[in-house]
């Protein structure tokens, strides 16, 4: 078993692992998990979360972005909570590989949270790409979530073609083994974490 790079532990030490009402950051930051907790507690969570954001250096975060999945899925919500414009262009081209699980969560979080033009053509290079493989369920949701928020506050329409009537999005949708609707979930995580501000 290879050893980690010293730096990887200790940033994962200092900003993946730390504790808010007993749970691990990454674990309140995989599915939004927090998003469920009581007011009281997702306010504490989110404070942590905000401070963390404004505390960690890009070095820090290239680090964590070179790590396993929970390094990946932190830095990608630090990034969107501090808004860090400079990352875009790194978690799409994360995203589209899809290298790992649950961290494209945290990827299509931030490009929502960043909100431009260009987060929106991240997402829809994704979408393009894997949803025309249904035997894949990887961060479809996310992505549609993300990119109907940044249509919405753009005033865009880069998902009506994904969404059109017998569109991608349908057919992956349709193959999967519970199909579902896209849902709006984003627009809530992003007025959470506007509530910060």
């Amino acid at each position: 078993m290879r050893s980690l790079d010293p730096r990887l532990l200790d940033v994962i030490e200092r900003y993946v692992k730390p504790k808010t009402n007993g749970i691990g950051r990454y674990l309140h930051l995989l599915h939004a998990n927090f998003a469920r907790d009581d007011e009281r507690e997702r306010t504490l969570f989110l404070q942590s979360l905000h401070s963390a954001a404004q505390t960690i250096t890009d070095e820090e975060l290239e680090v964590l972005l070179g790590g396993e999945w929970r390094s990946r899925l932190t830095a990608a919500w630090l990034i969107a909570v501090d808004r860090r414009q400079h990352f875009r262009d790194v978690l799409g081209d994360l995203l589209l590989a899809s290298q790992l699980c649950y961290s494209g969560q945290g990827y299509c979080f931030a490009l929502a949270r960043l909100c431009t033009q260009e987060d929106a053509l991240h997402l829809a290079a994704y979408l393009e790409r894997y949803l025309q493989q249904p035997d894949r369920q990887y961060d479809q949701r996310w992505a549609i979530s993300a990119l109907l928020h940044i249509d919405s506050r753009a005033g865009s329409e880069h998902a009506s073609r994904f969404l059109a009537p017998g569109g991608l999005w349908h057919q992956w949708n349709d193959a999967q083994f519970r199909p579902s609707p896209p849902s709006r979930f984003i627009d809530d995580l992003c007025a959470l974490t506007d509530s910060l501000e």
